[in-house]
């Protein structure tokens, strides 16, 4: 089946935020943005901006009715700032005029006088400084400190990753349209329509009954919407609270560039250590994540890293903390991954420094330690495992052995050119960490014609779960496509909303339709047992026709809504799901936190330009654990997209601050993200084949988020690459791999001695750096 949205899309007739026609008499709002990153604010000088043509008022701190406060975690971020300025870009001021050029135009008018203080752009020296959002957390299992004394090698050292803009095609936005009871309605785009509804309500004051959000689609999220919304749609819902008029702010892309957060970049230090066998026997990881100067979501991206800071490896004895640390940079927020991704490239990178000290492949010390199924995660989940599985047929279907020797091949006869490969595994947990985020609702509803209007609180953002939401009624009801419609998502037809996210929207709010469809179906049933004198249970539809032990009854799907409808039976269904069996103790650190978890294999082959540093990716390979795809193709495009975002992190995304905490990095023509030049020359995947049950809807696991850790395979490929140019190369455990890096790394020596193979008998605790 194709996505639903095709023809809208292509046709240029899909509705976003800018699309939505406008009402006679919208105003419109710009927001200033703190020009410091860190300081005192006195006063605001705002008489000259107010004597620009069609200004119609500014709005500031003083004006906000309800709590100045949109923290959704916790309570540590003003609307709108009022004593002081804790990052550049921070709102101090939202102007709004008649229309958007005078709105941008005063901005430019207003003097903030703010006195700076000193900016912490360091996560390091933020946790130095007990600058904290929060105590520390720490996954521990086994006993490393004994484990030790049983590595035959210990290794240890430290990794600098950054962070990544989301650059969604549709800009963050909203548009408040007045209604009557001092009600608003508020399109916005965001991934979470309910987050928005209670900060509008907590911000001016008023029931959330009262607040209604509106979400057709969003052009692109990636989790940069998922709580970053709710800024901008409170300030619009302020202007039109106070002038009743409706009042639209998108923003422009160099705004949404420096005003939103984006991944969190982490620091980290690790310690690994391994017996004779290469089997990894201890692992200590100190994460210190950059979580910028609120807490957003960064205490659930935090927790994510923990929960997959061993990736797809079963290891004994495993400490592992984690800092979530203030700076004076925008708040960081939910990336694709949420924190998974920083978790798992640290433990590749203290796997490839072993193997490059222990002068193996890193490749066999990943697939001797892979997890298996009865092996326990360090949060005390029981793994049913696909790894090995994974692992084994991406090395069978792609000829893994004679691969690597083409690259050996290629290698020793190209003195300027050198090729890399790495394997990237990859294993990913699905479900919200915080479990009582994991429920959805559905309401369904069987018109009297056969027509089937279907409401969640899924949000459509490109990743075609509308399209696998309307599979699962056509399916149920055995009825064509075309008789089913998705709604916009609407907190009045579904209340209490999770945000689409965490991949797992269509599972949630799939499985919440699947019930309604069933509670419906089998009332469908009933009437036409008592109408055709039969038990409901040898009752079945098939293809819009009603059988009877399966021989056809000349009933229809049309006849058999008809019939119940005159017979007073309910068409409409509310159906509500919450994940069954997982649980976390956040006190214990332990507990069964996902309802399944996601694997697959990667090989990654890049070619490097040793003159000039620059490089191509030659091909992704991957075996994907889909469980039962429900629809294969939007899987694919969801696993093609998400590999080449996660190499646009490895290698060309670099987000750039000075010390001074202003984005460097602040526009297209210095962020680079992959174009169709960057890609890969070649992405083949093939599915696992599994039968195994889940939690799932319809057993079709999640693709959202595994597919984009394929990508941090890149890096390690191009690691390989320099190293075969220059075998003693100095290559930190920096992101991303750049082509200056690159060019770095190929002229560049380690003091000689330091890569050599480490001697157990010369000491059991000895760490080769």
């Amino acid at each position: 089946m194709k996505n639903i949205d095709a023809k809208t899309h292509v046709s240029g007739t899909s509705v976003y935020l800018d699309d939505i026609p406008l009402i006679q008499g919208t105003l419109y709002g710009a927001a200033l943005g703190s020009p410091v990153a860190h300081g005192v604010l006195h006063q605001l000088q705002l008489e000259e901006a107010l004597r620009e043509p069609d200004v119609i008022r500014i709005f500031t701190a003083a004006d906000i009715p309800g709590d100045n406060q949109i923290g959704g975690i916790i309570k540590d971020e003003p609307l709108l700032a009022s004593d002081h300025v804790h990052f550049c870009g921070m709102p101090i001021a939202f102007v709004v005029a008649r229309t958007r050029e005078a709105a941008r135009a005063a901005v430019k008018k207003i003097k903030a006088d703010i006195t700076p203080l000193p900016v912490i752009t360091d996560p390091r020296e933020a946790q130095a400084q007990n600058q904290l959002i929060m105590p520390p957390r720490t996954f521990s299992q086994g006993d490393t400190e004994q484990a030790w004394r049983e590595c035959a090698h210990v290794f240890a050292g430290a990794v600098d990753i950054n962070g990544q803009e989301h650059l969604y095609i549709e800009t963050q936005g909203a548009y408040v349209v007045p209604q009557e009871n001092n009600s608003l309605r508020v399109y916005s785009s965001t991934q979470g329509p309910t987050a928005v509804q209670r900060t509008v309500s907590t911000t001016l004051g008023q029931p959330m009954h009262r607040i209604e959000v509106v979400v057709t689609r969003l052009g692109g999220g990636f989790g940069g919407k998922e709580d970053q919304a709710n800024t901008w749609a409170a300030l619009c819902a302020l202007a039109a609270w106070h002038l009743g008029k409706p009042v639209k702010y998108a923003l422009h892309r160099m705004e949404d560039m420096a005003m939103t957060g984006k991944r969190h970049p982490y620091m980290a230090d690790y310690k690994i250590g391994l017996d004779s066998s290469l089997n990894i026997i201890a692992y200590e990881v100190t994460f210190f994540q950059n979580a910028g100067a609120a807490a957003d979501l960064s205490p659930g991206v935090l927790s994510r890293t923990l929960f997959h800071c061993t990736n797809s490896y079963y290891i004994p004895n495993v400490h592992a903390t984690a800092w979530s640390c203030r700076t004076h940079l925008p708040p960081n927020t939910a990336f694709r991954g949420f924190g998974g991704p920083q978790g798992m490239f640290v433990i590749e990178a203290a796997i490839a420094h072993a193997a490059r000290v222990l002068q193996i492949d890193a490749a066999v010390i990943q697939q001797k330690n892979l997890i298996k199924t009865g092996d326990e995660f360090p949060y005390g989940q029981i793994a049913q495992s696909e790894a090995g599985a994974c692992w084994q047929k991406a090395a069978t279907l792609y000829d893994a052995t004679g691969w690597k020797q083409a690259v050996d091949a290629f290698n020793a006869t190209h003195r300027l050119q050198k090729k890399g490969l790495a394997f990237m595994p990859v294993c990913f947990g699905i479900s919200f960490t915080n479990t009582m985020m994991n429920h959805a609702r559905s309401l369904v509803h069987v018109y009297t014609d056969g027509s089937v209007c279907i409401s969640t609180g899924a949000v459509e953002m490109g990743q075609g779960v509308n399209t696998k939401i309307l599979q699962v009624a056509a399916q149920i009801f055995s009825i064509r496509a075309d008789r089913v419609k998705l709604n916009p998502t609407n907190t009045i037809n579904i209340a209490n909303t999770s945000p689409s996210a965490a991949s797992a929207t269509a599972d949630l709010n799939g499985k919440a339709t699947l019930m309604a469809c069933n509670a419906i179906l089998e009332r469908l049933k009933e009437v036409a047992a008592t109408a055709l004198d039969t038990k409901a249970d040898a009752v079945t539809i098939v293809n819009e026709q009603v059988l009877v032990n399966r021989e056809p009854t000349g009933w229809d799907w049309q006849q058999l809504v008809s019939a119940a409808f005159t017979k007073r039976v309910s068409l409409s269904e509310h159906a509500h799901y919450a994940t069954p069996e997982i649980h976390f103790d956040t006190v214990k650190e332990k507990g069964h936190p996902f309802a399944y978890h996601v694997y697959g294999t990667a090989i990654l082959e890049v070619t490097v330009d040793c003159l000039r540093g620059i490089y191509k990716m030659d091909a992704v390979k991957v075996v994907h654990d889909f469980g039962s795809s429900m629809n294969p193709d939007i899987d694919r495009g969801q696993i093609e997209g998400g590999i080449v975002q996660g190499i646009g992190w490895m290698t060309m995304e670099e987000v750039i601050f000075d010390k001074e905490g202003r984005l460097r990095s602040n526009a297209l023509s210095t962020y680079k993200v992959p174009d169709i030049y960057a890609v890969p020359e070649e992405i083949v995947i093939d599915a696992l084949r599994s039968t195994a049950d889940n939690l799932a809807i319809f057993r079709s696991k999640a693709v959202g988020e595994p597919p984009l850790m394929y990508g941090i395979g890149a890096w390690f490929a191009l690691r390989n690459a320099i190293l075969q140019f220059n075998p003693e190369a100095d290559i930190p455990f920096i992101t991303p791999m750049t082509p200056e890096k690159v060019l770095m790394a190929l002229y560049s020596n380690k003091e000689k001695g330091i890569i050599q193979q480490h001697e157990a008998t010369t000491s059991h605790l000895g760490i080769d750096q």
